[in-house]
């Protein structure tokens, strides 16, 4: 048995990713993100219980029932899931709902717009860390608030004779994270994309596959807090690859 051809195991993440985001509990059920701290009383929206920060966690009262939670901790809500949240010291509370309108409209959707495999955006890249092993950058994100983004340094790789060179952060299980935009931004794909090269080798070597671009979070949900790309992650070059936008429904 031979393994998979590039376009075939293409295809094949393709499908994983539309079965992912269309999950019951994945991106595209979330409703809502709620900040406790802009909830004084402690009552979410439409969610039962009272919610309070108390120290490394979160407390909710239900039926004189009291329940301590961390970050991650999951509640089930019938159908619905919450989830506890934290970003720089803040708390808060998403919930995911499959009704969600959102989800239902992607069900009867051809799903995510995508480019199909081309050879031509897989290239090699050289991942160079920064000296000092991971440096901050505050960038906007979706709603709209500045927030630390932890990069480690910097992925150099060439399109079409052009160097470009992308700031990216490092995953817990060594994969790097870019977030970019290029000259399709807003014209043709979503405004920003994520990126995932391999972890790198002992020399710094990965796979810059452009056709593995995905979309982020926040495309799939207004409530999620995505961060923009920071300072010199615009690449010139016109990224016709990956996932492009959500698909349009279809017509009736």
């Amino acid at each position: 048995m031979t393994d998979a051809s590039p376009a075939d195991a293409w295809k094949q993440w393709h499908e994983e990713r539309t079965a992912s985001v269309s999950a019951p509990h994945g991106p595209l059920s979330l409703t809502g993100t709620y900040w406790l701290d802009d909830y004084t009383d402690g009552k979410l929206p439409a969610i039962p219980g009272q919610w309070r920060v108390d120290g490394d966690g979160v407390v909710r009262t239900l039926d004189g029932e009291r329940t301590r939670l961390g970050a991650d901790a999951t509640v089930a809500l019938g159908e619905r899931r919450l989830v506890v949240i934290v970003r720089e010291g803040l708390w808060g509370v998403r919930d995911f709902d499959p009704a969600a309108p959102a989800r239902t409209a992607f069900l009867e959707s051809p799903g995510i717009d995508a480019t199909p495999y081309d050879p031509r955006w897989a290239v090699e890249g050289r991942f160079t860390p920064y000296p000092d092993g991971s440096t901050d950058v505050r960038v906007e994100n979706a709603d709209g608030r500045k927030r630390a983004l932890g990069l480690a340094g910097e992925l150099t790789f060439t399109l079409a004779g052009q160097e470009h060179t992308l700031q990216v952060a490092r995953q817990a299980d060594g994969r790097l994270w870019a977030v970019f935009a290029d000259a399709t931004s807003g014209r043709g794909s979503y405004r920003f994309r994520f990126l995932y090269p391999a972890a790198p080798d002992a020399d710094g070597r990965t796979t810059v596959d452009l056709n593995r671009a995905t979309l982020p979070p926040c495309a799939f949900a207004d409530h999620f807090i995505c961060p923009f790309p920071p300072p010199g992650n615009t690449l010139t070059a016109d990224v016709a690859a990956g996932e492009r936008n959500l698909a349009a429904p279809r017509a009736v």
